[in-house]
């Protein structure tokens, strides 16, 4: 699919030592001549073939505006399978900002937000999930993120979905078949087989779809709630964990009375620490009110800490899915406290002097899993293909109830056609107006 306008965006944020500014669409070349005057005599790029580059000034008539170096990509073999232009410049927002202006003057438009990768999914360039990862991986904070995105882009996502719809299409084709001999009473599959065909497809999407909690964890940073009694040590241990003094320190209990935030990366995997108001009962109207966000933090986070003065205090209520790492903290105020034994899951540190800190992380960090993300399978981190799976579960298991229980193949049939669709939103094989703009719209301009 080729477009007949030609849109115009930086690529690159300005304020570093270059910027790009790409160009594309039908004529996007011939425009770019009209701006370029290249320092070897004669030259056009309208005569230059892809993958190719030229130096050479950007000009508004004979006022100069910037040397460049030009980029020239041919349809179908660029990015987004039209022409394209790559005009790398000096970081200067103005100098940017010049040639939009001057590229909009000559007949271009400005893109709007992911209209590049829009044109790119449109031209069969990637599918949409692959066209999602992309932004993905301009968003990747941590080492995981980025190998579950690039794994995303690389298309190990879509080929394991592409074999799931494979048996489907298989599944549903035998139906459809058995709906056209109807009147004859005619089974073209083994009902047993079928239901096994369904348990094996079932199979992977709840895996995909159980895999969401620790992609979600990993793309967002995995939240790590710090609670425990006033004064207990944990705005020192988040300041400790930091680097930096973050959170206010005092000896006076209750001085937390909002949470606070920072991420650090653990070996390749970001983390979210959230500083919490101590969990007591209290008059104070503000610190009642910091408890509050305290439970909301606690109830939101995926590894809770809990910090300790003495083994024995009681617990917070957690949920089942969370991961808890108890501390022993302030072990430099008792004398060989940090050599005691200890019960299962616990930590003795000294949040004030470092001690036992970098144990602590090491559990926080073995409380994520990401085998399944670094030898690169396919793991489910956006919330839309999420609710898409939930789908297609309820309708496989819907299919697979109709098949033991004998109903009728246009019923089932129906399930499957679900299914089929469900899993066509991820790859965009299913799309509508609605869903595409929804994704492309929380691109950056640009790309």
């Amino acid at each position: 699919m080729l477009f007949n306008d030609i849109i115009v965006a930086p690529a690159t944020p300005t304020g570093g030592a270059i910027a790009i500014v790409r160009i594309e669409g039908e004529g996007a070349i011939g425009l770019c001549d009209t701006l370029f005057r290249p320092t070897r005599e004669g030259l056009r790029l309208a005569d230059m073939k892809g993958y190719t580059m030229a130096h050479g000034l950007i000009v508004e008539g004979e006022r100069r505006v910037d040397d460049v170096v030009v980029s020239l990509y041919r349809a179908p073999h660029s990015y987004t399978g039209g022409d394209m232009v790559e005009i790398a410049c000096h970081g200067s927002a103005y100098v940017v900002g010049e040639i939009v202006r001057l590229a909009v003057e000559a007949g271009a438009r400005t893109a709007t937000a992911g209209e590049f990768t829009k044109r790119a999914f449109l031209a069969g360039k990637m599918d949409l999930s692959q066209a999602e990862a992309v932004a993905d991986v301009i968003a990747a904070d941590s080492r995981a993120a980025l190998t579950m995105a690039d794994t995303q882009l690389r298309g190990a996502y879509s080929a394991a979905l592409a074999a799931l719809r494979g048996e489907l299409l298989h599944l549903a084709a035998l139906l459809e078949l058995e709906l056209d001999f109807g009147e004859e009473d005619v089974e073209f599959a083994d009902r047993g087989a079928l239901v096994e065909l369904l348990d094996r497809i079932e199979n992977e999407i709840v895996r995909l779809k159980d895999s969401f909690a620790t992609g979600n964890a990993i793309k967002r940073g995995v939240a790590v709630a710090i609670v425990g009694a006033p004064n207990v040590g944990k705005s020192t241990l988040l300041n400790r964990i930091v680097g930096e003094d973050r959170a206010m320190v005092s000896d006076i209990a209750g001085t937390t009375r909002d949470t606070i935030e920072e991420s650090v990366a653990i070996d390749g995997v970001m983390f979210r620490f959230i500083d919490t108001a101590g969990l007591h009962d209290t008059a104070d109207r503000l610190e009642s009110m910091g408890i509050e966000r305290t439970r909301k933090a606690l109830g939101d986070a995926g590894i809770v800490v809990e910090m300790f003065e003495q083994v024995g205090e009681d617990f917070v209520s957690v949920v089942a899915e969370q991961k808890i790492v108890r501390v022993l903290n302030k072990i430099d105020l008792r004398a060989g406290e940090s050599a005691r034994e200890l019960p299962e899951g616990w930590v003795a540190i000294s949040a004030k002097q470092g001690v036992g800190v970098e144990q602590l992380l090491v559990a926080l960090r073995g409380c994520v899993d990401t085998s399944d993300v670094m030898r690169g399978e396919a793991v489910v981190s956006n919330s839309r293909h999420h609710e898409a799976l939930l789908r297609a579960e309820e309708s496989l298991q819907r299919a697979r109830r109709g098949l033991t229980d004998g109903l009728s193949t246009d019923l089932v049939a129906q399930d499957v056609r679900e299914v089929l669709e469900a899993i066509g939103t991820i790859t965009g094989e299913v799309s509508s107006q609605e869903i595409l703009a929804h994704v492309f719209s929380k691109f950056c301009i640009g790309k």
